[in-house]
C-alpha cells in the first residue's frame, strides 16, 4: 500500500509538472504575441548585436574606445540599411510606373498559348482579367467607373443623357496638417528602428554584464565552464550570423548582377530581396525566384528571358548551399530540417513576414544555448540537429529492431573521418555493452537475444561488402549523426595505427582463409562481438572466422576444426566469473596446442578478473577489439621486431 501510494504521489507530481510547464509555454507564446511591438525590436537588436561583434572587437584591437566603436559599428549599418531601404522604394516606383508597359506582352503570350492548348477557359479569364486591369490602369484619375445599372446613363428619346458632373472641394488643412498627414506614417518605423538602435548600443557596450547576468539565471556551480561556454557560444553565434550576412549578401549581388546582365527590369530590388529571403531556409530563394521569373515572363516577347532567369537561380543557389556554405560553416547550422519548418511557422504566426525572416536565427541563438546552458538542454533535444540518443545507443536500438542496413550506411560516414577499429570499439562495443547490461538484468529475451546477434551478422556482412580494408579516415562527413558520433570518438582515433597486411608480409601459417578463430564466451553478444573481431581482422589482411559459444561445450569442442588456426580469441563481455574462462582455455589448449590464445576481455566495467587476469593461463589478454588485432599483426608478420642494442655505460660515459 505504501509503495502504491508512493506512485501515486510520483504520478500527481509529474501531472502537475507537466500542467505547470504547459502553463508556463501558453504564457510566454501570449506575451510574445501581444507584446510583438517591443519584442520584435529586442529580437533585432540581439541579432544586430551578434552581427556586430566582430567589427566591435576589431575596432576595439585597433585602440578605439569602446563605446566609440559600437556607436560608429551601429551608425555604419543603419546608414547602410537605410541606402538600401532608399534603393528599394526608387526601384518599387519605377516598376510600378513601367507596369502597364507590359500588357501586351503578357496578352500575346496568353493568346499563343491558348493557340497550342486549344482553348482553356483558365486562360480566357486570365485574358479578360488583364483587360479590366488595363482599362482601369488607363483610366483617367477623374472619371467615373462604368456602372450598368445607372439611370442617369440610360437613354431618353434615343439620346444619351450626359451625366451632371459633381466637384466637392475639401477647405485647405493648412501646413500642419499636411506635416501631420507626411509625418504619420513615418512614426512607427522611426520608432522602432530608434529602440533598435538604442538596444543595439546598449547590448554591445553591456555585453559582459548580461554575459553575467545570463550565468546567475543558468546558475552558478561550475563558474568557468559556464562562462567558456557562454563566451563560446556568442563567438560562434557572431561568426554564424556575420558569415551568414556575408554569403546572402553575396547571393544578391550575384542575383542582381546576373538579372541585369539578362535584362530583367529593377535588378537591384530583386538582387536585395533575394538576400534577405534567403534567410528563410529551403523556400526563400524560391519565393525570391518567383518575383524577376514572373516579370522576365512580361517583359521578353519570346521565352529565353524566363530560360535565363530560372537557370540564374538554379545554379547560383545550389552552388552556394553544396559548395560555399560547407566550406564557412561547416557541417550544418545546427539545426534540424522538421525544426527550421516548425520554427518558420511558428515565428511568422507570431510575428508575420518578420518573423519568417528571423524563425532561423533565432532558434539557432536557443539551440546554442541548449547546448551550452544545462537547464536548457532540452531546447538542443527538441530543435538540435544532433542525435537525441547517443552513438552506442542508437546502435543497439537498430540491432534490437533489426536494421542493419541503416547502421552499415551511418558506419560508412563514420569510417570518412575515424577508423575502423574506433567505429567498433567507441560505437558498436558500447552498444553491445547496453544490450549486456539488458540482458544481466533479465531485460532481454531469447528472441531478441538471436535478432542482435543476426542483425550483428547481416551488418559485418554489409559492412565488409564496402569496407574490404581500413579506411583511410581523411574525408569529411556530411551525416550529422555520424557526426555526433565522431565529435564524442578521439581525435587520435582518426588512425588506428594497424598496418595492413600483404600475403607475403605474413608467416606460412597464417597465410590460410582463417588463421584467426574468433569464439564468443558465453552469450550470442559474445558472439556477436566475436563476429566484429573477426571482421577487423580480415580488414586489416588477416583471415578470420567466428563460430558460437556452444563450440566450446565438452561434446562439440572435438568436432572444431582447428587445424589451420594459428591463434584463437575468446570474447568476454561478462567475466564476473573466470572459471568459464579458465576452463575454456584449456579445452582449447588440448585441441589446439599449436595455436595461440588470447582472451578480449570486453566489459564496461573494466578488464580485472576476480581471481587476476593470470589465472585463465592465456597467452594475452586484451580490453578492445582493436588491442586483439594489433597481437595478431604482431604474431602474423614475418618481418623480425627491431632489436635493442645495449651498450656498456663505460661506452655511454665516453
Amino acid at each position: 500500500m505504501k509503495l502504491g501510494k508512493a506512485q501515486s504521489l510520483e504520478d500527481v507530481a509529474g501531472q502537475v509538472g507537466a500542467c505547470a510547464v504547459t502553463i508556463l509555454a501558453v504564457i510566454i507564446i501570449s506575451a510574445l504575441y501581444v507584446g510583438r511591438e517591443v519584442f520584435v525590436p529586442v529580437a533585432l537588436a540581439i541579432l544586430l548585436s551578434f552581427v556586430l561583434a566582430r567589427p566591435v572587437n576589431m575596432l576595439q584591437s585597433l585602440r578605439v574606445p569602446r563605446a566609440v566603436a559600437a556607436i560608429v559599428s551601429v551608425l555604419f549599418a543603419f546608414a547602410v540599411i537605410f541606402a538600401l531601404g532608399s534603393l528599394i522604394a526608387t526601384q518599387l516606383s519605377r516598376l510600378a510606373g513601367d507596369l502597364p508597359q507590359y500588357q501586351s506582352t503578357i496578352q500575346a503570350k496568353i493568346t499563343s498559348l491558348r493557340g497550342v492548348a486549344g482553348g482553356s477557359s483558365t486562360l480566357e479569364r486570365a485574358e479578360g482579367m488583364l483587360q479590366d486591369l488595363s482599362k482601369e490602369l488607363n483610366r483617367p484619375k477623374n472619371a467615373a467607373p462604368p456602372s450598368l445599372n445607372n439611370p442617369q446613363t440610360g437613354t431618353a428619346a434615343g439620346r444619351p443623357v450626359a451625366p451632371v458632373p459633381v466637384e466637392v472641394l475639401q477647405p485647405d488643412p493648412g501646413t500642419l496638417a499636411n506635416l501631420r498627414s507626411l509625418i504619420a506614417p513615418l512614426i512607427s518605423p522611426l520608432a522602432m528602428t530608434g529602440i533598435i538602435v538604442i538596444f543595439v548600443i546598449f547590448i554591445l557596450l553591456q555585453k559582459e554584464d548580461l554575459r553575467n547576468r545570463l550565468i546567475r539565471l543558468a546558475g552558478t556551480r561550475d563558474l568557468q565552464r559556464t562562462t567558456a561556454a557562454l563566451d563560446d557560444a556568442a563567438s560562434r553565434l557572431s561568426r554564424l550570423f556575420l558569415n551568414q550576412l556575408l554569403i546572402n549578401s553575396g547571393f544578391g549581388l550575384l542575383i542582381g548582377i546576373g538579372l541585369w546582365l539578362i535584362g530583367v527590369p529593377s535588378p537591384a530590388l530583386w538582387g536585395i530581396l533575394a538576400a534577405v529571403l534567403r534567410f528563410v531556409p529551403y523556400i526563400g530563394s524560391i519565393i525570391a525566384a518567383a518575383f524577376p521569373l514572373t516579370l522576365a515572363v512580361a517583359v521578353d516577347p519570346g521565352w529565353w528571358m524566363l530560360a535565363w532567369t530560372a537557370a540564374l537561380f538554379f545554379v547560383i543557389e545550389p552552388a552556394i548551399a553544396q559548395v560555399i556554405e560547407p566550406l564557412v560553416y561547416g557541417r550544418s547550422t545546427g539545426l534540424s530540417p522538421v525544426a527550421v519548418v516548425i520554427s518558420a511557422t511558428f515565428w511568422t504566426a507570431l510575428w508575420g513576414p518578420i518573423g519568417l525572416v528571423l524563425a532561423t536565427p533565432l532558434t539557432v541563438c536557443l539551440v546554442v544555448l541548449g547546448r551550452h546552458v544545462e537547464r536548457l538542454a532540452f531546447l538542443d533535444v527538441m530543435f538540435g540537429d544532433r542525435p537525441a540518443l547517443s552513438p552506442p545507443e542508437i546502435f543497439y536500438q537498430r540491432m534490437l529492431v533489426g536494421d542493419p542496413t541503416e547502421a552499415a550506411e551511418k558506419a560508412e560516414q563514420f569510417l570518412k573521418e575515424r577508423s575502423l577499429s574506433s567505429y567498433y570499439d567507441d560505437v558498436a562495443l558500447k552498444g553491445l555493452q547496453l544490450a549486456q547490461a539488458d540482458l544481466e538484468r533479465d531485460a532481454l529475451d531469447a528472441v531478441r537475444l538471436a535478432r542482435i546477434k543476426e542483425t550483428v551478422l547481416e551488418f559485418t556482412e554489409d559492412l565488409t561488402d564496402e569496407v574490404a580494408q581500413e579506411p583511410e579516415g581523411d574525408e569529411a562527413s556530411t551525416d550529422a549523426e555520424a557526426a555526433a558520433a565522431v565529435e564524442e570518438t578521439p581525435a587520435s582515433h582518426a588512425h588506428d595505427g594497424l598496418p595492413v597486411m600483404k600475403p607475403n608480409e605474413l608467416k606460412p601459417q597464417w597465410r590460410g582463409d582463417a588463421p584467426v578463430l574468433c569464439i564468443g564466451g558465453r552469450s550470442d553478444i559474445d558472439e556477436a562481438a566475436a563476429m566484429m573481431l573477426a571482421h577487423l581482422c580480415r580488414a586489416h589482411g588477416i583471415g578470420a572466422r567466428a563460430e558460437a559459444p556452444s563450440v566450446l561445450s565438452t561434446r562439440n569442442i572435438f568436432s572444431l576444426d582447428t587445424s589451420h588456426v594459428a591463434l584463437v580469441c575468446l570474447s568476454y563481455l561478462e567475466i564476473s566469473n573466470s572459471t568459464h574462462i579458465r576452463y575454456a582455455v584449456r579445452r582449447l589448449r588440448r585441441k589446439a596446442p599449436q595455436a595461440k590464445i588470447i582472451v578480449a576481455l570486453l566489459s564496461a566495467e573494466g578488464a580485472a578478473l576476480p581471481d587476476g587476469n593470470e589465472s585463465v593461463q592465456a597467452d594475452a589478454i586484451v580490453t578492445t577489439l582493436r588491442d586483439a588485432v594489433a597481437y595478431c599483426t604482431d604474431e602474423a608478420s614475418n618481418t623480425p621486431p627491431p632489436q635493442v642494442i645495449e651498450l656498456p655505460l663505460s661506452s655511454v660515459a665516453m
